[in-house]
C-alpha cells in the first residue's frame, strides 16, 4: 500500500508540476482567463471523472488553445483592419467628400425652378386656394395673360410667389381680378424683385388707396418697368399723395394710365408739380377723372414748364382733353419750346370756338420755322 501510494504520489507529481507551471503562465496577460478556467475544473467533486488531474490539465489545455487561436484570429483580423484603414482610408475620404457634394449639388437643382411652379404650388396649398390651371399652362410663355378670373387677395398672393423669381414671363395681365388692396400689395412686392417684367396691367381691381401706397413704394425701387396700366382701381386724391412721389423718382417707366379712377382737383395739382420733375413718362392718362378746371390748369402748368419731352403727341392729348370736357376753365397752356404739327394746330382752331378765352403757347410748326412762330 505504502507502495501503492508511492507510484500514485511518483505519477501525479509530473502532472501537478505541469498544473504548477500553467499555473505561472497564467501570470502573463492571458492571466484573467486561465484562472476563469482553473476554476471551473476544481469545482468538480473527488469522485469526478473529469477531476483527475490529467483530465484538468487536458480540458485546461484544449481551452487553452482554443483561445490562443481566437486571439490569433482576432489579432489577424485587427491587423488586416489596419491595413485596409492605411491603404483605403484616403479613397474612403475622398469618397466621403464626392458624396456630401453630390448631394450639395442634388439639392441645388431640386432647388432650381426658373418657372416656379413647385412654389406656387406650395404657395396655394399654404393659403387655401385652388391652382390655377391656366397659370401653370403659362409661366413658361413671355406674356401671362389672366384676365377675369376672380383670382381675389388669396389667389392674386399664391401667384407672386412664383412670379418673383420666374424669368420667362415680361408682361403680365391681371386685368379685373377683384385682387383688393392686399392682393396689388402682393403683386407690388413680387415687382421690386422681379427684373425681368417690363409690362403690367392691373386695370379693374379694386386696388383703392391701400393698393396706390404699395405701387408707389413698388415705383421707387423697380427700375425696369416701363408700362404700368391702374385704370379703374378707386385711386382717390390720397393715392395721388403716394404716386406724386414715386413719379419723381422713377425714371424708367414711360407709359401710366389712371384714369377712370376718383382724382379730384388736389390730384391734379400733386401731378402737376411731379411731372414738372418727372424725366421718363412719355404718356399719362387722366381720362375719366374728376380733376375738372382748376386741377387741370395746376396739372398743365406742370407739364408746360417743366422737363418732360412730351413732345407734339402730349400737347395734342392735352388739347384734346379740354375739349372733351365743356366744363373746362382752363384759360392757358404754355408749351413753350415744344414744335406742334399741323393736327394740334386744326384742334386749337376747333377748340377756340368754344373757349374764346383759351390761349396756347408753342414752339412753332414742324414745318415752319420758329421765329415769329408764338402764338396766342
Amino acid at each position: 500500500m505504502v507502495h501503492g501510494r508511492k507510484l500514485a504520489k511518483e505519477t501525479l507529481l509530473p502532472s501537478v508540476l505541469e498544473h504548477g507551471d500553467a499555473d505561472t503562465e497564467s501570470e502573463k496577460p492571458q492571466l484573467g482567463e486561465r484562472g476563469v478556467i482553473r476554476t471551473e475544473v476544481n469545482m468538480q467533486g473527488p469522485n469526478s471523472q473529469n477531476s483527475s488531474p490529467d483530465r484538468n490539465m487536458l480540458i485546461g489545455g484544449e481551452r487553452e488553445g482554443e483561445e490562443e487561436e481566437q486571439e490569433e484570429e482576432e489579432e489577424e483580423e485587427e491587423e488586416e483592419d489596419i491595413k485596409q484603414e492605411q491603404l483605403g482610408g484616403e479613397d474612403r475620404v475622398n469618397s466621403d467628400d464626392d458624396y456630401d457634394t453630390d448631394l450639395e449639388l442634388r439639392d441645388q437643382e431640386d432647388a432650381y425652378d426658373p418657372t416656379g411652379q413647385t412654389s406656387y404650388m406650395e404657395a396655394c396649398e399654404k393659403l387655401q386656394v385652388a391652382p390655377a390651371s391656366n397659370f401653370l399652362q403659362q409661366m413658361k410663355n413671355s406674356e401671362l395673360s389672366m384676365m377675369h378670373r376672380g383670382l381675389g387677395p388669396k389667389g392674386t398672393e399664391a401667384l407672386a410667389v412664383p412670379l418673383v423669381t420666374n424669368t420667362s414671363i415680361l408682361r403680365l395681365n391681371l386685368r379685373d381680378n377683384w385682387m383688393e388692396g392686399m392682393g396689388g400689395a402682393a403683386i407690388a412686392e413680387m415687382l421690386k424683385e422681379n427684373c425681368y417684367i417690363t409690362e403690367v396691367d392691373l386695370s379693374d381691381n379694386s386696388l383703392g388707396d391701400y393698393g396706390a401706397r404699395a405701387m408707389a413704394g413698388m415705383l421707387k425701387e423697380n427700375s425696369t418697368l416701363v408700362n404700368l396700366n391702374l385704370s379703374g382701381n378707386n385711386f382717390t386724391d390720397r393715392s395721388v399723395e403716394h404716386l406724386g412721389s414715386a413719379i419723381i423718382t422713377n425714371t424708367k417707366l414711360q407709359h401710366l394710365d389712371l384714369s377712370h379712377n376718383s382724382l379730384g382737383e388736389h390730384a391734379g395739382r400733386i401731378l402737376g408739380d411731379s411731372l414738372s420733375e418727372n424725366t421718363g413718362l412719355r404718356w399719362l392718362s387722366l381720362a375719366w377723372n374728376c380733376i375738372r378746371g382748376r386741377g387741370a390748369v395746376m396739372l398743365a402748368n406742370g407739364l408746360g414748364m417743366g422737363r418732360n419731352p412730351i413732345q407734339n403727341a402730349g400737347c395734342f392729348g392735352i388739347l384734346k382733353s379740354v375739349k372733351d370736357n365743356p366744363d373746362s376753365a382752363m384759360e392757358a397752356l404754355d408749351f413753350s419750346d415744344i414744335t406742334v404739327n399741323q393736327d394740334f394746330e386744326d384742334m386749337y382752331t376747333a377748340l377756340k370756338e368754344n373757349f374764346p378765352a383759351l390761349t396756347v403757347i408753342h414752339g412753332g410748326r414742324i414745318d415752319e420755322p420758329k421765329d415769329g412762330c408764338m402764338k396766342g
